[in-house]
């Protein structure tokens, strides 16, 4: 006979087998047992949904740097090159021929060229009253009329220089050196190289040209007219998609056939691109400090189960003589830290989203969250609760009714 039974005048009769949870009694059993201690429940809790959170934020904020920066890339271009004069070979300055820039224009697939040329010892301030040598970062440079098509730039306020205004007192300033002198709109005047020049017009910020962002501009011609011996300190060539490799093989010699090796040709968008590697190897770092978080508060949650199954001893005892077997109590108590660790988590995954979302919109980038971030998240709170609780679970299922009761 497979069951016990007991004997009477009627003969055997085998007592029934215990009976089995369902996985909602479980689910049930160990939400009672949260419920019972809600404060103590909300604090482990909190530790798995910070180390979540950590991580979904994270991953989201990486992949929204990521998707605002390829499409920042992929609007202004990767077809940009400058030219720059380097050194000589005996650690001087070189500096790039005048005739560089119709130079650099003959060569196939160049679809456009300017250039920039700083004026030496120039500067640039608010009024004539300020020592010249609170420069502020400034730069004085001539400017040739198409560079800011070249540049894919955009006026914030005023105009370009043009034929009319180049040959003149006029200065443009970029977005960092309108804000350090104080100057929000055209039309105000500044002091520049000794004498007064008017503001015609303020530019944006130029992600592909920070220098410019630092620099005031005039025409090529009134800086001639201020020293400027015409020789360009930065030339700006874009070209066709297909012919940037082909023109870089040739940039530098075009530009000094006599010394290219004097010439640093470079890609501004390449520096958009080291700034991805740079947010995934820091990515890297905090995940790794949210995957401790995480551990931490997984160890926090086995913590609270041990002292659960201490504090519940006599409610296991008497389950056991009810007739409960050592594997119901046992997928309780790991049901109960599993649901535990899978609130923490779920809070976790909203409050990580939420962080995600608002850096989103504060940098005006598509929200770009990885659905395997959000499942992720969840899916690490489950293992985390079930480690956590493995240990507490097997303690409590192997305490005997006797044992148990007798505490």
């Amino acid at each position: 006979m497979s069951h016990l039974a007991f004997r009477d005048g009627a003969g055997a009769t085998p007592l029934p087998p215990p009976a089995r949870s369902r996985s909602a009694d479980l689910v049930k059993a160990g939400l009672g047992g949260l419920r019972a201690r809600p404060l103590r429940a909300a604090l482990s809790a909190l530790g798995i949904a910070i180390g979540i959170a950590a991580m979904v934020s994270v991953l989201g904020i990486g992949a929204v740097s990521r998707a605002g920066l390829l499409a920042q890339i992929h609007r202004l271009g990767t077809n940009l090159l400058t030219a720059a004069p380097g050194q000589t070979l005996f650690g001087d300055s070189a500096s790039l021929p005048a005739e560089a820039v119709p130079m650099v224009s003959r060569i196939p697939g160049v679809t456009s060229v300017s250039a920039v040329g700083t004026v030496p010892g120039a500067t640039v301030r608010r009024t004539d009253r300020i020592d010249p040598a609170e420069t502020n970062g400034i730069a004085v440079c001539a400017s040739r009329l198409d560079l800011l098509a070249t540049l894919g730039g955009r006026v914030r306020s005023g105009a370009y220089l043009s034929p009319a205004t180049e040959r003149y007192p006029a200065v443009v300033l970029g977005a960092v050196a309108a804000d350090r002198l104080g100057i929000d709109r055209a039309g105000r005047s500044v002091y520049l190289a000794g004498r007064w020049f008017t503001v015609v017009g303020i530019l944006d910020s130029l992600r592909l040209a920070p220098e410019i962002d630092r620099s005031a501009l005039i025409g090529w011609d009134m800086a001639t007219a201020l020293d400027f011996d015409g020789h360009p300190t930065t030339i700006y060539e874009r070209s066709a998609d297909d012919a940037v490799s082909s023109v870089w093989s040739v940039l530098a010699a075009t530009v000094n056939p006599q010394d290219p090796e004097q010439v640093q040709v470079s890609r501004p968008s390449d520096a958009l691109t080291a700034q991805l590697a740079a947010k995934s190897a820091f990515n890297t770092l905090f995940l790794g400090l949210g995957a401790v978080a995480l551990l931490v508060g997984g160890v926090g949650v086995a913590n609270i189960m041990v002292i659960s199954v201490l504090e519940r001893r006599q409610e296991i005892g008497l389950r056991r003589a009810l007739g409960a077997t050592r594997r119901q109590i046992r997928l309780q108590f790991l049901t109960e830290s599993v649901t535990l660790s899978l609130l923490g988590g779920l809070a976790g995954v909203l409050l990580g989203l939420a962080t995600s979302l608002t850096y989103a919109t504060y940098r005006g980038w598509p929200l770009a969250l990885p659905a395997q971030a959000l499942s992720g998240g969840v899916l690490a709170a489950v293992l985390v609760g079930a480690a956590a609780g493995l240990y507490p679970a097997r303690r409590a299922a192997r305490l005997t009714p006797t044992q148990a009761l007798a505490m």
